[in-house]
């Protein structure tokens, strides 16, 4: 059992891993349990398990294997996390678990399995089922199989994908396990039952017995259309409400959810496509041509056999599809037209989609073809047009069908309107807008009155089947002429259609949709399209009223297979109902009045034509309170109005009765159900009194009621015509008044255009200026909706008002139109329709276009003309080209009917001439816009070949090509483009300029895409190959289109096409997805659309898409840039666009001027961070690209929405430059007043800048490097830092321009470059300008070179990032650059480097070709030789950079280290000295800093120094004097504009090399020892601490290892580092701003510090730990005492967690808590005790009492219960108040903890002393009384002070401070020498150390509580000295110091080596308090340090082997110092 006891005290999850089976068993048991009581999903819980969960299901115990199964499936239901485990845990099921022999095993993996699939994982689990299919245990292969059947049974076809499965089940059909056999056919049934007959081609091969088996199961499964059982998370409120309604009875949904469920999988999507081309008969094209039919049928029998293949593969069909229509059109023998029909049949089933490029070639002639009365040839012909409709949209060849219905051939019109009741069939209420129907209705109006009985037949069928298709509303208006009688025909015909809709509604809905399925059950179809559409209504009621529920966006599911068609009565009698309300008979007077007596009182109608006004009025009155009083149903609206129209009617004199009369007229209109015909009765009237003074506002708003009841456009038409058909100015004025606000109220839907401008027309020729007013208010209002295209109609207008109607425009500009208020609700469903129409993005241009004037050109494209296109001889093609476009320029709009001219232009675009090629592609462009919409159908035979010449080998055909599809797109969308194999199949072309060009304008436009085109996917391994194309730009151009596949189909679908790839490939391909995985950028949504989501479907959402192309700013996607290509290609003249340009300020400044008072940058809080954070997480854009797209200024745009002036972000993106100029002026403006706003919006701001940079206006780009020299002036004033996100989306732009070709741009730009190191740290912009070197443009790269020269100049080596070996050797590849500027640069830049860093530049550098480095060794000789030359040119260049800055920003540019090398050319063209021009640069910067620091007589000298022996060092005495009093004049500057200074200086304190950290340390020495210039450190604290302790980080892991470091080096640099920090510490208001973090590690580094074994060895170590010991007293001191407190906390709590730490480093930290802790009663009011508590709460957490008891030593619980004690009893019962950060204290032990101390401190309220000995706080008893503790004190004193007893004295000391470790014996110590008080202090130290038996003198010293008394260096012979030195002057011993350690660098001899004077001897003012002497000591040491380095560096000059040893130091640190920069800047830009 000892092995029992042993595990059973282990963890759950180490059980589980568990060798013991029984540990095993009991760790799943504990799980299952646990999991069962975890409620919360995201619980951190489930994540331990993570990773156990593959354990528990493949255990090799098969009874432990089964408890894990049971804890695996709880876990996977229940863990949020679970879905990660996915693949491993199914494969180990299927593995493990299905080859168990218990059947309980194998259910629970199936279950687990299933439940996988639940939590939306089906792919993942599918996937490893499929793998476990090949498996060789049959067991195994069933339990799969049979999981797949479960899975598909629960879910349905939708989760579980058929495909795979059915194309593995003739193999499982072939097995030899009977067992897996017999599984397969239950999963043949399974799948049957889902897909039904889709399911037989895949299977047609399988074993004939097997077939019929499986036939017999098939027939025996129900009819019903099947339902899952069980749902998705996801789906699970779904299924909710399934429930719901099979409660209630309603089982129509499951055909609902049928209905959607089917088009998952279609039998054609599971057949291999089969090649037929190559197998034609050699001479087909030869036999169909010949002369016997025999030959022409054998010809025709071989492809009727081809294809009957059911799928085809993809091919150029044309020349078959041309010789087949030939035989159709042209044969004579009807038998062979019928074969030949045949034939096309079989193309287009076989093709799909792909046929739909010839659909539109073949159907007029089928229709033609129709004249044959033979049945079967009919009958043939039937088949072929229906076939090929179903590959192409009604939409494209509705312009042949329309042509043939004009024929004259009876059966060819009877024919040709059965096709179109058969199209109509096909589509949907969407699918057939009125556009389509209009015209088509048009033609079968004309049918219904043909003389032949079976045309008139078939036209009904076709109106009827319109009528069912798109309901009543959208039909009827045209149908009003139609008598009474052929509309019940119609109707007649509409009901009968049902059936067959009901039949093949689903096939037809299916086919158009693009998931086709042959064969779906009957009655799905019709009841699930009227489910998925009318789910907001339970009931089957009325169809027509559900989508009025949301008239902004219709039904997005499935395809609604039209809203009429669906069975059930109670639709019918609902359409009926609406059809009387719409169209009503008129009614005879008789009947009115009979109607009108039975709702009126009788008084009120015989007083309506009373001679007496009032009884008229009172009548009025009565009539009125009638209405009101009426229901909508029993009201006899046309009755009522007739009444009032009765005599005297609408010539009523009283204006009182009249306004009554009006306002019922109103009430009628509302209330009532009005129909036109009443609206007729009235509107006559109301337009009549509408001019009236007292009556026109009634009349109008009787007329906005009836235009509500009655539709506007109806109502709009009737008022207008009838306005202008009398002549009453007034009158005509106030009707077009009226319609311009109904417009706006009503939105545009509907409205004919053509109409009203005819009316427009006439009121802009009238002679009163009122009506010519109104007419040009309605045309701004038109404006709104119809866009420029508006202005077409008016072009022939005189000059003056043409340009009032301008003006009216530009008013308009910008604005959106108004949402509609009214009319939404009554018409909901031509709402609707129209929402559906917008909605579609297809159609939405189609309406608004239709309103343009369209010239039909056919008749001009001749066969001579298209003759002269495809001529030899190039001449005559151009001619005819050039008459092509002649013909489009003149007629502006055409009609999409343009003959034969697609197919000779599509055989101009591969002409052997260019210039033809280019002349096509403009034609082409010409012809997109001219068309518009209507090119759609055009896309597959003129569009495609436009892609196909992107692969031409010139750059200008190829860029001509891609205007042109671009123009195309605009026009069409992306829809057709994508759809189809077309694009793929252009990929497959292995043509690198067709590749790259594809790719890029692919990249360009998925992302605006808001669906997903469904044949995306198809060129997804197109994409794959172009990813590893040989062609880099190609790789390029597919690796920048990645993502944005990926956005549409989605990582899981692109990772699954990798399948099909090579090993190698795949994984290539796999981590290129996963790289572009993490740059998707988001889904667009709406973008163009977003002004029409309000409208409910009204005109925006169709008119947007048509008035984008023609005008920029109307659509706001193209507001963002001039394009000129894009305005040509428009067809907007480019005067019309300036001349609105100009104009729009002036509406600005009418409208808005009010509104630019306030700010134009509004502060949002937290903006900025969101920002960041959303790129972060991929929700917008990275702002990347190359040139800006579209869709980036839309999401800038979006952005500045909420945080920039609405009039100012008109001006920024507004098309025209000088409005960017304008928005420029007014930010510089601004700049000063709204600092915060300008910070705020940064990212913002320099954003748009950056597209500024793209313009090609010189004047905007001046502006803006205005703007941005005093921006990042003001940025550097405030100190700001530029975040990460800011500069790498606004550098890399900004260096771009510094290639340009202007001198004071170049300029500009590099001032800018200049100030912005003052906000961005030099070493980040290094690599963004090292990026810039790499340019095309040579200019750039050469000044880029230069700019880096001028870095390391200024900062050093340390700004080359990432190293500076990597960034030497990319500079120096540029030596051999074939522009000689750049050749320069890059030699400036390394004689610079070697400036500064000498001869270590030639190993940087690397190896150079012989001449490279010839010429770079020449430039150093001459750099070196000639003192004048180029270094004084750079000391010219230098100012003139940084000229327009002010002086002192000059400065700070150069930075600490001051620009060395300008001033030392500086020094070498002064002095004339040849030696000094010899000098090596950077040994002597430090000399030139103090010759521009000293006094006058100094600077003589200090050369002098040089050249002199080292002896006469001894006369510059006084050197150090005014180095330790001034400061160097950067600080001057630093005092004004610190931070990136100070930012540069303590960068170098982490550096690696300790001269430069030494260095560096001074500087900050200096500042922080002048109280005046101390407080520039302020806001560096945090920063300086962590560079410092990084600093001995580095010491303590590298230096101190380093055996060739001299040891007095980091000596030197400890104290320097220790010396800066009491300097730091001893100034309050600056050490309070250390975070607690930050104290954190700087407490950790120096407790290790002093716990360094190796220190105490070192000569010096004692003092160093001595001064440690001084610093943290002064760090627990001035710190803020939360932060510190909370530090020590944490610290404590690390240490005691760290196994590797040492039990000495934690007694250390708690020291310091005690001594916190005697601090608090002075400090607790200034402690933020929540913060403290919650700390302590969570080290209570962590540490547990019994976990705390359990620790070795019994501090760390004596501690913690020490500082509770504390507080508990500073606070009193208040501090249960400070518990407010602890979230749940009930939980918390440490309240309980309190509570008990408090009840505690009631209980013991008398004995306080005791108390407070026991808790440390060490007050002397209040008894004993002060007199006697000062006599017991005395008299130990002078014991300590007489000879014989002093160590007793000092014993007695000692057990007394032990005791009152508060006790103060400092008045004691202050009379004595300084000697005795050190005396007192180090015996005191001897004897802890005996008695305590610590090994370690320092530890307890530093922080034991008799710190009080600060540590002294230990007295030797020299203390007397001290006496003499009053603090005036410096004893002369500190120069002897001095001196030898000089003569000690030089290698000279000094006898007294072993003497240690300099820490004694620098112990001045003693009168001073002790720290003071101490922190002098340091400060000395460390000006003596600099000293010593100035001599050493010269006595490098002079030894060449110190020289080389320097050096290798160096570069063996080189590694470090980037690698501590590096962690520098992230902790620096981590706290930003």
């Amino acid at each position: 059992m000892g092995d029992d006891s042993e595990w059973m005290k282990l963890p759950v999850d180490q059980k589980c891993e568990h060798k013991l089976w029984k540990a095993r068993l009991s760790g799943y048991e504990e799980a299952l349990k646990i999991f069962q009581k975890i409620k919360d999903e995201k619980s951190p819980e489930w994540s331990k398990f993570l990773g156990l969960i593959k354990k528990f299901v493949t255990d090799s115990n098969a009874v432990v294997q089964l408890k894990g199964l049971e804890a695996a499936l709880v876990y996977v239901e229940n863990a949020h996390v679970a879905g990660k485990t996915t693949g491993e845990v199914v494969s180990g099921v299927v593995s493990k678990v299905f080859n168990q022999p218990k059947a309980k095993a194998k259910e629970l993996g199936m279950e687990i399995c299933l439940m996988y699939i639940e939590i939306e994982k089906g792919e993942a689990v599918q996937e490893e089922l499929l793998k476990g299919l090949d498996n060789k245990n049959p067991k195994i292969v069933v339990a799969c199989i049979e999981t797949l059947r479960k899975a598909l049974s629960e879910f349905g076809s939708k989760i579980i994908l058929l495909k795979p499965i059915i194309k593995v089940l003739p193999k499982l059909f072939e097995s030899r396990e009977k067992a897996v056999r017999d599984e397969a056919k239950l999963i043949a049934v399974e799948i049957y039952r889902w897909i039904r007959d889709a399911l037989r081609p895949p299977l047609q091969n399988i074993n004939p017995v097997q077939l019929k088996e499986l036939e017999e199961e098939w027939v025996k499964l129900p009819t019903g259309a099947p339902r899952p059982a069980r749902f998705l998370r996801s789906q699970q409120e779904l299924e909710a409400k399934l429930e719901q309604q099979q409660s209630a009875g309603g089982d129509a949904e499951g055909g609902g959810d049928d209905g959607d469920e089917v088009p998952q999988i279609d039998a054609y999507e599971l057949l291999e496509a089969v090649e037929i081309l190559s197998k034609l008969p050699k001479d087909f094209y030869d036999k169909i041509e010949a002369k016997k039919w025999q030959e022409r049928k054998e010809a025709l029998e071989a492809v009727e056999v081809l294809v009957k293949n059911p799928k085809l593969e993809a091919g150029d069909y044309a020349d078959l599809v041309k010789a087949l229509k030939k035989v159709v059109g042209k044969d004579t023998n009807v038998m062979l037209v019928a074969l030949a029909a045949k034939c096309l049949t079989g193309l287009a089933v076989g093709l799909r989609k792909k046929f739909g490029q010839y659909a539109g070639h073949v159907v007029p002639t089928i229709l033609e073809k129709f004249k044959e009365k033979k049945p079967q040839v009919v009958q043939a012909l039937q088949e072929a047009i229906d076939a090929i409709f179903l590959t192409t949209t009604l939409q494209n060849i509705s312009e042949d069908v329309l042509a043939v219905m004009d024929n004259k051939n009876p059966t060819i019109k009877q024919q040709t309107s059965l096709f179109i009741a058969r199209s109509f069939r096909h589509c949907t209420a969407s699918t057939l807008p009125k556009s389509l129907l209009k015209p088509f209705c048009a033609a079968l109006l004309k049918h219904i009155n043909d003389s032949a009985p079976e045309v008139r037949d078939a036209a009904f069928e076709a109106l009827g089947t319109a009528l069912k298709v798109v309901g009543e509303k959208a039909v009827n208006p045209f149908l009003a002429d139609v008598d009474k009688l052929k509309l019940d025909k119609i109707k007649e015909c509409s009901e009968k259609v049902e059936l067959v809709h009901g039949k093949k509604a689903g096939l037809a809905a299916d086919k158009k949709d693009f998931k086709p399925v042959p064969g779906r059950a009957a009655a799905s179809g019709a009841a699930g399209d009227k489910d998925t559409k009318d789910a907001s209504a339970p009931k089957p009621g009325p169809l027509k009223k559900a989508p009025a529920a949301k008239p902004g966006g219709p039904p997005k599911k499935g395809k609604p297979a039209a809203q009429g068609g669906t069975g059930g009565t109670g639709t019918k009698s609902k359409k009926a109902v609406e059809t009387k309300e719409t169209v009503e008979p008129e009614l005879s007077i008789e009947v009115c009045e009979e109607k009108a007596s039975a709702v009126l009182p009788a008084t009120c109608i015989q007083l309506l034509d009373s001679s007496n006004w009032k009884e008229r009025l009172a009548c009025m009155e009565e009539f009125q309170k009638a209405v009101e009083l009426m229901d909508r149903t029993e009201m006899p609206c046309q009755a009522l109005v007739r009444m009032l129209a009765k005599k005297p009617g609408w010539k009523e004199t009283n204006f009182q009765v009249m306004q009554m009369k009006l306002h019922i007229v109103a009430l009628i209109a509302q209330k009532g159900n009005f129909s036109k015909t009443s609206a007729q009765i009235v509107l006559d009237g109301l337009v009549d009194k509408i001019g009236d003074v007292k009556c026109g506002n009634n009349a109008k708003e009787a007329m906005t009621a009836i235009a509500e009841a009655c539709v506007l456009p109806w109502t709009a038409e009737q008022v207008m015509s009838m306005a202008f058909s009398q002549k009453n100015p007034k009158n005509q004025s106030e009707t077009l008044n009226w319609l311009s606000n109904a417009i706006k109220e009503f939105g545009f839907s509907g409205l004919n255009v053509k109409a009203f401008i005819s009316n427009v027309k006439t009121a802009l020729a009238a002679t009163n200026p009122a009506v010519r007013t109104s007419a040009i208010t309605l045309l701004g209002v038109m404006y709104l909706y119809v866009g420029p295209s508006l202005r077409m109609f008016f072009e022939d207008e005189k000059p003056a008002l043409l340009s009032q109607i301008d003006a009216e425009f530009e008013k308009m500009q910008g604005q959106n139109p108004p949402a509609p208020t009214r009319g939404i609700s009554k018409h909901s469903t031509s709402g609707t329709d129209e929402g559906e129409d917008g909605d579609e993005p297809d159609d939405g241009g189609s309406d608004a276009v239709d309103l343009l004037p369209r010239t039909e050109i056919s008749d001009k494209i001749t066969s001579e003309l298209v003759s002269k296109i495809g001529d030899k001889n190039w001449k005559i093609r151009k001619e005819g080209l050039d008459e092509v476009a002649a013909i489009i320029n003149e007629a502006k709009f055409i009609q999409p009917n343009i003959g034969e001219l697609p197919t000779a232009l599509k055989g101009r675009l591969n002409d052997s001439n260019k210039i033809l090629v280019q002349q096509t592609l403009t034609i082409l462009q010409q012809l997109a816009v001219a068309m518009g919409p209507n090119i759609k159908q055009h896309v597959k035979n003129l569009g495609i070949p436009i892609i196909t010449v992107l692969g031409d080998s010139k750059n200008n055909v190829r860029s001509a090509a891609l205007a042109t599809v671009n123009a195309w797109a605009e026009q069409t969308g992306m829809k057709e483009w994508l759809e189809g194999e077309d694009l793929s199949e252009e990929l497959k072309k292995e043509n690198p300029f067709l590749r790259q060009e594809l790719l890029g304008w692919l990249a360009e436009k998925l992302p605006t895409l808001r669906s997903t085109p469904t044949d995306l996917i198809l060129c997804v391994p197109q994409l794959y190959s172009c990813l590893e194309d040989r062609n880099g730009d190609v790789r390029k151009k597919a690796q920048d289109a990645l993502p944005f596949f990926m956005m549409h189909l989605g990582y899981e679908k692109m990772a699954k096409a990798t399948g099909k790839l090579k090993p190698t490939s795949k994984d290539q391909v796999l981590a290129m997805l996963e790289k572009a995985k993490a740059n998707m950028p988001a889904k667009p949504t709406a973008p163009a659309k977003a002004t029409s989501r309000p409208v409910g479907g009204s005109a925006p959402a169709k008119f947007q898409p048509a008035s984008a192309p023609a005008e920029d700013s109307v659509s706001g996607t193209l507001d963002s840039k001039p394009d000129p290509k894009k305005a040509k290609a428009l067809g907007v003249s480019s005067k019309t666009k300036t001349a609105q340009g100009k104009k729009v300020p002036s509406k600005t400044s009418l409208k808005e001027d009010d509104d630019k008072s306030g700010p134009i940058f509004i502060v949002v809080p937290n903006g900025k961070e969101q920002r960041m954070k959303d790129e972060k997480g991929l929700k917008v854009l990275k702002w990347n690209f190359t040139t800006p797209r579209d869709e980036y200024i839309e999401q800038l745009k979006t952005q500045m929405s909420s945080c920039v002036a609405k009039w100012l972000q008109d001006e920024m993106f507004h098309s025209d430059f000088q409005h960017h100029n304008k928005a420029l002026a007014v930010m510089v403006d601004h700049l000063e007043s709204e600092k915060e706003g300008v910070i705020g919006c940064l990212d913002l701001i320099l954003k748009w800048v950056t597209l500024r940079f793209f313009d090609t206006n010189t004047s905007v780009l001046m502006k803006t490097l205005e703007y941005l020299k005093l921006l990042f002036t003001l940025l550097s004033d405030e100190e700001y830092h530029l975040t990460e996100n800011e500069a790498s989306s606004f550098i890399p732009y900004l260096i771009l321009k510094v290639g340009e070709p202007k001198d004071v741009i170049r300029k500009d730009v590099r001032a800018i470059l200049n100030r912005m190191c003052l906000v961005y740290p030099a070493s980040k912009m290094f690599p963004f300008i090292m990026e810039g070197t790499k340019s095309k443009n040579s200019k750039q790269r050469a000044e880029c070179l230069e700019e880096l020269g001028c870095l390391v100049e200024s900062y050093g080596m340390n700004v080359c990032q990432p190293t500076p070996g990597k960034a030497l050797k990319e500079i120096a590849i540029h030596i051999g650059d074939r522009d000689n500027a750049v050749r320069n640069a890059a030699l400036n830049t390394i004689v610079t480097v070697y400036n500064v860093h000498g001869d270590q530049v030639f190993k940087l550098i690397g190896t150079l070709s012989e001449k490279d480095m010839s010429m770079l060794e020449e430039r150093i000789k001459r750099s070196a030789k000639r003192p004048s030359a180029a270094p004084v040119k750079q000391v010219e260049e230098k100012p003139q950079r940084t000229q327009s800055i002010s002086s002192n920003t000059n400065m700070l540019r150069k930075g600490p280290a001051e620009d060395m090398s300008s001033k030392l050319n500086q020094a070498r063209s002064m002095s004339g000295h040849p030696e000094a021009a010899q000098m090596v640069r950077r040994e002597f910067q430090l000399d030139l800093d103090e010759i521009e620091n000293d006094s006058g007589t100094v600077r003589c000298e200090m050369p002098e120094l040089v050249q002199h022996k080292l002896d006469d060092i001894f006369e510059p005495v006084l050197i150090p004097e005014p180095k330790i009093r001034a400061v160097s004049p950067h600080f001057d500057d630093m005092h004004s504009n610190t931070a990136s200074t100070i930012n540069f200086i303590i960068s170098q304190v982490a550096s690696g090399d300790i001269n430069t950290s030494i260095q560096a340390l001074t500087q900050i020495d200096e500042v922080l020892r002048q109280e005046d210039k101390a407080e520039a450190m302020s806001g560096h604290i945090d920063q300086f601490l962590i560079a410092t302790f990084m600093q001995l980080r580095l010491i303590y892991n590298t230096h101190m290892a380093d055996e060739k470091l001299e040891k007095d080096e980091i000596i030197k640099l400890y104290s320097c580092i220790i010396g800066n920090m009491i300097s730091l510490f001893q100034i309050e208001s600056l050490a309070r701003e250390a975070s607690t973090g930050v104290l954190k590690d700087l407490m950790h580094g120096l407790i290790t510090l002093m716990l360094d074994s190796r220190i105490e060895d070192l000569e010096e170590g004692q003092q160093v730990v001595r001064s440690v010991n001084l610093l943290v007293v002064k760090v627990l001191e001035k710190s803020d005492q939360t932060n510190i407190l909370s530090a020590l906390l944490v610290l404590l709590q690390d240490s005691l967690l760290a196994t590797a730490s040492s039990p000495k480093f934690s007694e250390l930290v708690m020291k310091c808590l005690w001594r916190m802790v005697r601090l608090l009663p002075d400090t607790i009011n200034s402690i933020n005790l929540d913060r403290i508590l919650l700390d302590i709460h969570i080290f209570m957490k962590v540490f547990p009492k019994e976990k705390l008891k359990q620790c070795k030593s019994e501090f760390p619980i004596r501690t913690l219960k020490t500082l509770l004690h504390t507080l508990c009893k500073l606070k009193g019962p208040k501090i249960l108040d400070h518990l407010t950060m602890i979230d749940n204290k009930n939980e918390s032990e440490l309240e309980a903890h309190l509570c008990r101390m408090m009840k505690h401190s009631m209980d013991q309220t008398g004995s306080k002393s005791d108390k407070e000995t026991e808790k440390g706080a060490s007050r002397i008893d209040e008894k004993s009384s002060k007199a006697k503790v000062n006599d017991f004190l005395a008299e130990i004193f002078k014991k300590i002070g007489s000879k014989e007893n002093t160590k007793e004295g000092l014993a007695e000391l000692y057990e007394y401070k032990k005791k009152y470790s508060d006790a103060d014996i400092e008045p004691f110590l202050k009379n004595s020498s300084q000697f005795f008080q050190s005396y007192v202090e180090r015996g005191l130290r001897v004897i802890e150390m005996e008695r305590e038996g610590k090994g370690r003198l320092p530890t307890s010293a530093g922080i034991s509580p008799q710190m009080e008394v600060t540590c002294v260096p230990t007295a030797t012979s020299t203390v007397s000295s001290l006496g003499n030195t009053n603090g005036e002057e410096v004893g002369p011993s500190v120069y002897l110091e001095r001196l030898k350690i000089l003569r000690q660098r030089c290698g000279l001899d000094n006898t007294k080596q072993d003497d240690r004077p300099p820490l004694t001897s620098l112990l001045s003012k003693p009168a001073v308090p002790t720290v003071a002497s101490s922190t002098d000591m340091l400060h000395s040491k460390l000006s003596q340090l600099r000293e010593s380095r100035e001599q050493h560096q010269h006595s490098d000059l002079d030894s060449n082997q110190t020289r080389s040893s320097g050096a290798t130091t160096t570069s063996s640190s080189t590694a470090n110092i980037d690698d501590l920069k590096k962690r520098l800047e992230r902790i620096k830009s981590s706290r930003k």
